[in-house]
């Protein structure tokens, strides 16, 4: 009886590499994971042991959370305050930058005008201009109007820390994608039957599109929980710190020094829910990415 020839011949099927996959994915995985480890295993020792230690230990036989509400009770690096001006920032930055790049995609991908091929093309040219060269005009353009925390008015600089961000040309190109996947033919008898154009957008678009805006909102979330720079150019008052900035000024005051578990304590209570919310929505995340990258 013949045999395939294919199984006859081990050089044609090639040496098993999932062993070896699985070890380096491992030890990567080990690489990645070992400094949150570092963290949560620091902010459950309590600071005496902590000093005690001359040699790092890896484990604690004695955890206790007296760190985390060190953290929260501290009256000079107010951690609660801090979390409230990063949710305030994060919710209406989000849902600002929803509102403008779903009009702006819905207009790019369905509406006929005169230039929108070239205007598209100008709003992507804008992606090669180095972050730093925006970062300096935003800030003389917020410093002029007078939206730093310089006068101590709260509104104005949450305005001046929200406006920069409510846009962003790549989520606007992504979402374009996205919804030109969608077949036009809906569009045009949805026109016959006399729907507006923002009601189609809200009642077809949005819905087949919910993967990548759950995608987007999120990413968008990350981002504005972890934003560092901006903040930190135009906040001076620790009243005004998001969470980024409020724990660089607690590692670099006195608290952060003398009282390592705390801030490490802080640090947990700030990475969390980013991690929970990845952990969450990772498969969202994936298959958004992946579906508006994919026309047709």
């Amino acid at each position: 009886m013949a045999t395939n020839k294919a199984e006859q011949s081990p050089l044609r099927r090639g040496p098993n590499l999932k062993p070896v996959t699985y070890i380096l994915l491992t030890l990567w995985a080990l690489i990645v994971l070992f400094p949150f480890y570092w963290m949560l295993l620091s902010s459950l020792k309590s600071t005496a042991a902590y000093n005690a230690e001359l040699t790092p230990s890896f484990f604690t036989l004695h955890p206790t959370l007296e760190n985390y509400s060190a953290a929260f009770r501290s009256q000079d690096e107010p951690l609660g305050r801090y979390l409230l001006n990063t949710l305030i920032f994060t919710v209406i930055t989000t849902a600002s930058m929803m509102i403008v790049i779903v009009l702006a995609a819905f207009a790019f991908a369905r509406l006929k005008f005169k230039g929108r091929n070239v205007l598209f093309a100008l709003f992507l040219s804008l992606m090669m201009i180095p972050n730093e060269l925006v970062i300096i005009t935003n800030f003389v353009t917020v410093k002029t109007l007078g939206l730093t925390d310089d006068a101590g008015n709260a509104i104005r600089h949450f305005t001046g820390l929200i406006l920069p961000s409510i846009t962003s040309i790549f989520y606007i190109y992504l979402l374009k994608e996205n919804f030109e996947s969608i077949p036009e033919e809906l569009y045009k008898a949805a026109k016959v039957d006399g729907t507006s154009d923002l009601k189609y957008l809200l009642k077809v678009m949005l819905p087949i599109s919910r993967p990548t805006i759950v995608t987007i909102i999120i990413l968008k979330v990350i981002e504005c929980w972890n934003s560092y720079v901006w903040p930190r150019l135009i906040t001076t008052k620790p009243q005004f710190f998001l969470v980024s900035n409020g724990i660089q000024n607690i590692r670099e005051s006195g608290a952060g020094r003398d009282n390592v578990p705390a801030m490490m304590a802080a640090v947990v209570v700030v990475s969390v829910p980013l991690i929970v919310l990845f952990l969450l929505f990772r498969d969202k995340i994936m298959a958004g990415v992946s579906r508006g990258g994919t026309k047709g």
